[in-house]
């Protein structure tokens, strides 16, 4: 059994990783709002599923998970650690297959999820996101004109 070799410095960087409200995720949320979207932050979108949204859109059922590149395996930017690399392969490999079982539970109850990578523009990213909320709002009665 291969013990795992942790430095301090490591530790210590790992430890300070912040997983809410991160500069890219306040970012989408900043160009969110100036759009008029209203959203509520760090939600579960289901009841009795431990799974927490970046960012809900309740009538709309849409939830949103800003992910790191590192962290959930970026097709782009990923980097597999030279050091404790058998164990930094099966935390991001169990990363993506919990993303995934999400994904699957959210659809099965009728949401979407949307994914955005860390790298995205927060623009492109959230005109995406906007779509997306578009499409699925339920449609709301039209006011009679006032005469």
């Amino acid at each position: 059994m291969r013990v795992l070799e942790t430095t301090e410095a490591t530790r210590s960087r790992m430890s300070r990783q912040s997983s809410r409200d991160t500069g890219v995720e306040m970012a989408l949320r900043r160009v969110l709002h100036a759009a008029g979207l209203r959203y509520r932050v760090h939600r579960r979108p289901l009841k009795g599923v431990r799974r927490e949204a970046d960012i809900v859109f309740g009538p709309a059922k849409v939830a949103v998970f800003v992910d790191g590149c590192f962290w959930h395996g970026c097709p782009e930017h990923a980097t597999w650690p030279k050091r404790n690399s058998a164990f930094w392969r099966e935390k991001i490999e169990t990363n993506r297959a919990r993303d995934r079982n999400t994904d699957a539970r959210l659809e099965e109850a009728g949401w979407v999820s949307v994914r955005v990578w860390e790298h995205e523009s927060a623009i492109e990213a959230a005109d995406r996101v906007a779509a997306v909320v578009a499409a699925r709002r339920p449609a709301r009665p039209r006011a009679d004109p006032i005469s």
